[in-house]
């Protein structure tokens, strides 16, 4: 008599959402032929909590890497978000536009965040005076900004309100990608003994993956709905839309290919995380990052790397 194969746990760093559509999508689409269990489970020790449940696991590049310089048994294997979502925003009327604008103003952040890291980075790199911008702690949301608590906050690009919330206000968006910060911003990684004992689960993930973010852009008035209704409560469908729309570039910028991400941006990461002395390396990247799944996957199924009809806005 056959056994039922062990499901193989996929969990989210966060809870349902567009973050997490590619996912969502190849749950409900039935893109993974192994046995696979989504479910949110945000934890402070998240990357821990993969490697303990020999699961596979989605959180953020710099959480990501600051577990594994500890020691923690994982490997990342993909990115969903090739680039960081952190982005720095003013109102419109208040003309601040450019990192070198925030000078002598107030910015609000999260204490040890992805965001402060990258801002710190992003000044560093255009040698700009960090000593003469006040950073102001817990004071990075939207309302904070509106309320001139803050004359900039440092918040993930799909954060923002949209224009249908009664909260809206015109922002300018100052992005690290455009002064040469590039790290990955989302990534898929896996425990080691998960890696070693089932590879081909890790590879088929991978190309469930692949298609459910190709479902989640193919097609909006598709998608959408499936999406809104694929978490346990339902998403409201507009705002879902919109947050897609935000952070298409960082799912696929121009030129790139799904969950593809480079190892110049693994080193900036490394860098910036040793500048902002978060960590050490104790272990080297070589040992912690692979490239090798994501190459395969592309090499046997090529019609996966094709933009084909999907890649328009729609």
């Amino acid at each position: 008599m056959t056994s039922e194969p062990v499901a193989v746990k996929l969990l989210l760093d966060g809870a349902y959402g567009a973050r997490f559509a590619g996912e969502l999508a190849a749950s409900k689409q039935g893109y993974f032929s192994s046995r696979i269990e989504l479910a949110a489970q945000p934890d402070l020790d998240f990357v821990q909590t993969i490697a303990h449940q020999h699961a596979i696991g989605v959180t953020s590049g710099q959480k990501f890497l600051l577990a594994s310089w500890r020691g923690v048994p994982v490997t990342a294997f993909a990115a969903s978000f090739l680039d960081t979502s952190v982005a720095i925003f003013t109102l419109e009327s208040s003309g601040l536009r450019r990192p070198i604008d925030l000078i002598g103003k107030r910015v609000g952040y999260r204490r040890a965040s992805e965001g402060e890291v990258v801002f710190d980075a992003m000044m560093a790199q255009l040698r700009l005076p960090r000593s003469q911008i006040t950073k102001v702690p817990d004071r990075d949301s939207f309302d904070a900004l509106r309320a001139g608590e803050a004359d900039a906050i440092i918040a993930a690009i799909d954060e923002q309100p949209d224009p249908s919330s009664p909260t809206f206000a015109k922002l300018n968006v100052i992005k690290p990608q455009d002064y040469g910060i590039h790290v990955p911003g989302q990534v898929y990684f896996a425990s080691n003994d998960l890696i070693h004992d089932q590879p081909s689960v890790i590879a088929d993930v991978l190309q469930g993956l692949i298609r459910g973010w190709q479902f989640a852009y193919g097609d909006y008035a598709r998608s959408v709905p499936v999406l809104a209704g694929a978490g346990p409560a339902r998403l409201n469908s507009e705002r879902l839309r919109f947050e897609l729309q935000q952070q298409r570039p960082l799912v696929l910028p121009t030129g790139g290919r799904i969950g593809d991400y480079d190892e110049s941006r693994w080193r900036t990461l490394r860098d910036i995380l040793l500048f902002a002395k978060l960590g050490e390396e104790d272990v080297p990247l070589a040992k912690t990052v692979n490239y090798q799944f994501l190459r395969d996957v592309y090499r046997r199924s090529p019609d996966l790397a094709a933009p084909g009809a999907w890649s328009g806005e729609k």
